[in-house]
């Protein structure tokens, strides 16, 4: 989600000390490569459905090399890819998903009913992943929505305000599952399926792991503190090698309504008189936290759903800890337990691996329906001399006992956020999105940006986040001292962006090749390269810092090399988000999220095709966009 520097959340008012007052400049190396290509050619290429692995992969033997052109970065309102490569629309807010019996059109004034929206594609499409059915020829893929922009929503946008413009904003939120086939005329999508689902903010849920019917969890309308409704802020993801969908609650606080001056618990997870804006507790009182103080502790977490299974009950996975997720990316130890990273995207909070008790089994979800609910939650420590330690999110281990205010597990969980406070974890610049390379078993995570940092009254700089007024952001990288399960790892930072012809010294960066900033979407394909999507808020692109930068982008690099190349470049005002290939790496999918967002991120209702009009000519639409190389070839290759 684009956010404007002046706009994130900043909660974090723990005195854990900075680790370092300057950067060790050991650690500002761009690429310290653990494998040279030719070795990577010959390793394995990880699970071609998208989680980590060791075992050997046809993907693997292919290498990392990267053979497109790269695409100059232009002011333009399409998606501009490689010269032999085509970019086509897939599937559109508003597009029915393929409920048989119910396939609203979408209606280019914004009027079509809540009822009717929750049987269509959902807004701002984020994170996806795609599930074959046949192989390489036809699939489903699971897409987020993660937030709405009530200017384009509704014809007046919030002029007026209603209890149907809640429940439609509502039904825009969450996840699409829509089945999508190969044909000889491209990419389609399928319709009617006897797969597609719309999950939404009012859809029902289970609560499962230590967190279930805490009474920290529980309401009036859910007195066990066991079943919620809905998801929202669904922004990145993971995928289990048992074949289901994460989905990740992000921003979730700024759908409630606070007091004027909240506890301390709700202080430190963001909570405010009005939340965000949205408005939804006018009209569903479950959205006012000083009437319902617990509801907002049911939100934070991630979510399970098997797409494969349109009547599945999706589940709240309360062992992998309450934050504001940007992802969870899907590992696995030598011998067969799930390891899942994630980070969480606001100003100066952390970044948290999950290892599970027991390891994976055949017999799909089925088999592995309780697997997330058993494990430990670290949060990450990054020390000065590029060393670093997982810190255990455990009850009675520590300061995390009842005498600290943590009753017991279900509370630290809750509790994420003071728990990493109290154990001393690193504050971190927005990390969102991880990726583990399949091949090195290295891990990535960007680091988006943070203007706070070294402001007064903020942390100041350290090893691991080097520079003040961090407005370009970068991506660290660590290695596990064993396997993806150690308590301990080596990093360093893989790049720091920024533009090398700006005058600011810490705007300029260290990058080889195109430039870029605000680093956000990431993901090592199966061969090994990495793919970064960019999220420069719409006030600050083109402006500043990033005054040669006036859109979004994809971009590609061998990890093992350094230089990074431009993919795309996404139209105006659109975060580049999203990304998942077929199993044969000759198909990938991307999402546009807000194309022709204002820099206030909502629109003005009368002027909706101000900034843009993609993809269609009219009123902007966030899509997900099927790339393929016109000869048939690997994508990237």
């Amino acid at each position: 989600m684009a956010k404007d520097f002046d706009l994130m959340e900043d909660s974090n008012r723990s005195l854990n000390p900075s680790i370092h007052e300057v950067s060790d400049p050991a650690r500002r190396i761009f690429v310290r490569g653990t494998l040279a290509s030719a070795a990577a050619s010959l390793l394995g290429g990880g699970l071609l459905a998208g989680c980590a692995s060791t075992g050997p992969s046809p993907a693997g033997a292919l290498g990392r090399t990267i053979g497109f052109a790269s695409v100059p970065m232009r002011n333009v309102d399409e998606v501009i890819v490689p010269p032999g490569y085509t970019a086509r629309v897939l599937n559109r807010w508003g597009d029915p998903v393929g409920i048989a019996g119910r396939m609203p059109a979408f209606k280019a004034d914004a009027s079509n009913t809540a009822a009717e929206q929750e049987a269509q594609a959902g807004m701002h499409h984020d994170g996806l992943a795609y599930y074959p059915l046949d192989g390489s020829r036809r699939g489903l893929l699971a897409i987020n929505h993660e937030y709405t922009d009530d200017g384009l929503l509704h014809p007046d946008g919030m002029k007026t305000w209603s209890a149907d413009k809640v429940r439609k904003a509502q039904a825009a939120h969450g996840v699409s599952i829509i089945e999508v086939e190969a044909t000889p005329q491209g990419w389609r999508q399928v319709l009617p399926s006897k797969y597609a689902r719309r999950i939404t903010a009012y859809t029902p849920m289970h609560i499962s792991g230590p967190a279930a019917g805490h009474p920290l969890m529980r309401t009036a309308a859910d007195p066990q503190g066991t079943r919620v409704l809905g998801t929202l802020n669904n922004c990145a993801h993971g995928h289990t090698p048992w074949g289901t969908y994460l989905t990740c609650e992000e921003n979730f606080i700024g759908y409630f309504h606070g007091s004027d001056q909240p506890d301390a618990h709700g202080k430190r997870w963001g909570l405010k008189k009005g939340g965000a804006g949205y408005r939804w507790h006018e009209f569903d009182e479950r959205f006012d936290a000083t009437k319902h103080p617990n509801e907002p502790n049911r939100f934070g977490w991630v979510v399970e759903i098997d797409p494969m299974d349109p009547t599945m009950t999706p589940i709240k996975r309360t062992a992998l800890g309450r934050a504001v997720h940007e992802g969870a990316t899907v590992a696995l130890t030598d011998d067969g337990r799930v390891v899942v990273y994630m980070g969480e995207d606001a100003r100066f909070e952390y970044i948290y691996k999950f290892v599970s008790r027991d390891r994976v089994k055949p017999g799909g979800f089925a088999a592995n329906r309780d697997l997330l609910d058993h494990g430990t939650l670290y949060v990450a420590k990054f020390n000065a001399d590029g060393s670093g330690e997982w810190l255990p999110l455990v009850h009675g281990q520590g300061p995390l006992t009842a005498a600290n205010g943590f009753a017991d597990q279900g509370e630290v969980l809750i509790k994420a956020r003071q728990a990493s406070d109290a154990l001393g974890a690193t504050k971190m610049d927005r990390p969102e999105w991880t990726a583990v390379d399949p091949i090195s078993k290295e891990v990535y995570c960007t680091l988006t940006n943070n203007s706070n940092r070294g402001r007064d009254g903020h942390p100041g700089v350290d090893a691991a986040n080097p520079r003040a007024n961090n407005t370009m952001g970068h991506i660290i990288r660590w290695k596990e001292s064993g396997d993806l399960d150690a308590r301990r790892f080596t990093w360093n930072h893989f790049v720091l962006a920024g533009d090398p012809s700006l005058a600011r010294a810490d705007a300029k960066g260290n990058v080889r090749g195109d430039i870029f900033g605000s680093p956000d979407g990431l993901w090592i394909d199966p061969r090994g390269v990495l793919w970064i999507q960019t999220d420069v808020s719409t006030s600050t692109l083109g402006k500043g810092d990033y005054a040669n930068l006036p859109n979004n982008q994809m971009l590609a690099c061998d990890p093992t090399k350094g230089e990074i190349r431009r993919f795309l470049v996404g139209p105006r005002g659109c975060e580049v988000t999203g990304i998942a290939m077929t199993p044969d790496l000759r198909t990938m999918f991307i999402n546009i999220q807000h194309p022709g967002e204002s820099p206030s991120e909502r629109s003005d209702p009368d002027a909706p095709t101000k900034i843009s009009r993609w993809p269609d000519g009219g009123r902007p639409r966030s899509a997900t966009v099927v790339i393929t190389k016109n000869d048939g070839g690997v994508i990237g290759l």
